[in-house]
């Protein structure tokens, strides 16, 4: 992969730890949502494959690799509310402030990502958060500084696992698609990148069994830590 020009993170289960930020954000969000309706929560849970009493996800959650578009319909109808643009903004603004005060990185990612940017990569994030959300948890874990575009997916080029966002980073970056690798941690981030024509890598710190993902992945490592001695130092790959 000496080639690469540009690499596009996904966020969650790739830089930030999903259970850890999302599970406490999560059951936080859905007690506000119901409010004292215990069987409103029960259903919300029910239908997002949550586990409160462990604070977090079944691999099966449709919120493991979807944005509020997909599961909030589902949290709607439990809730017997109309799945509106005023519902799911007031679901991603509950998840923005939930989301930051439970905010855990994987390992060190200001430490990698500015690692790749010196080595002179150009770097973006697109992730199926929204983007101003995404913003706000690049900006508490140190990344702005040496990301160039984050995108989301109310950021007008869909949600993964369309290749919408990761095909605007591409032209927003001045780097074609075959010089780009996506890192994630999942299926939909797999789909993403190859349906953009760039490469994708596999990091296996997401909370879903990343094994059926090895055939189609174009590298496979532990985390994020592993990419500068991938990428920059090691023998090509």
């Amino acid at each position: 992969m000496r080639d690469l020009a540009a690499i596009l993170f996904d966020k969650d289960g790739t830089l930030i730890d999903f259970d850890r930020t999302w599970g406490p954000a999560a059951g936080a969000v859905m007690r506000t949502l119901a409010g004292s309706d215990a069987h409103a929560l029960h259903r919300i849970e029910a239908v997002s494959h949550f586990l409160p009493s462990e604070e977090r996800f079944l691999p099966s959650s449709p919120l493991v690799a979807g944005s509020s578009a997909h599961y909030g319909p589902l949290w709607a109808e439990a809730l017997g509310r109309p799945a509106d643009a005023a519902f799911l903004g007031q679901i991603d603004r509950l998840f923005s402030i939930e989301g930051m005060r439970s905010l855990s990185p994987i390992g060190h990612p200001a430490a990698v990502v500015a690692r790749l940017h010196q080595a002179g990569m150009k770097i973006g994030i697109v992730t199926n958060d929204a983007e101003a959300n995404a913003r706000l948890q690049a900006d508490a874990l140190g990344l702005l500084p040496f990301v160039t575009e984050i995108l989301g997916y109310d950021s007008g080029h869909g949600s993964k696992p369309d290749p919408g966002m990761v095909l605007a980073a591409a032209d927003r970056l001045g780097v074609a698609p075959r010089h780009i690798a996506v890192v994630g941690d999942s299926a939909h981030d797999l789909a993403a990148a190859h349906g953009a024509g760039a490469r994708f890598i596999l990091v296996r710190t997401g909370p879903g069994d990343p094994q059926a993902l090895y055939a189609e992945a174009d590298l496979v490592l532990d985390s994020i830590s592993d990419l500068p001695h991938r990428l920059i130092e090691a023998a090509p790959c």
